[in-house]
């Protein structure tokens, strides 16, 4: 099970205010910015989404690592006892949840500005990364 980026209405708006900023149609014609020296406003919100999506396929290559080993937890078991993976699940979807709502209310506080795009993608990166440690602690230790 993969769990999409585009997610919550929160998501979406920033998707849809990178339409306002002329947004390239397709990946290979991404504007080319240098995110250790972004000046404007249009570079900063790139970066911040770039960041974001890298952050992403980190928390994806590391779920499909941690329902590996619940999947394998569960095998181990009887019947009657299964359950890491479904416990898993339940639980990502309501991390998905809390995190787009959570970056969604932050956004609010410059809701309508031209920063608003970095600051939710922004936040979105800072809790993808948090819960990607989470996925790896829970099977490390």
């Amino acid at each position: 099970m993969s769990f999409s980026i585009f997610s919550c209405r929160g998501v979406a708006a920033v998707l849809l205010s990178g339409l306002a900023f002329a947004a390239p149609a397709a990946a290979e014609d991404e504007p080319e910015v240098d995110c250790e020296n972004a000046m404007t406003q249009f570079d900063m919100n790139v970066c911040s989404q770039q960041d974001y999506e890298k952050a992403d396929k980190e928390l994806n290559a590391q779920w499909a690592k941690t329902k590996k080993v619940m999947a394998d937890w569960d095998a181990e078991l009887d019947a009657e006892n299964k359950g890491a993976v479904e416990s898993l699940v339940g639980a990502q979807r309501a991390w998905i949840q809390y995190r787009d709502n959570q970056c969604d209310a932050v956004g609010y506080s410059v809701w309508g500005g031209s920063m608003y795009p970095m600051i939710v993608s922004s936040c979105l990166a800072d809790l993808t990364r948090k819960r990607t440690e989470e996925l790896k602690s829970m099977v490390e230790n």
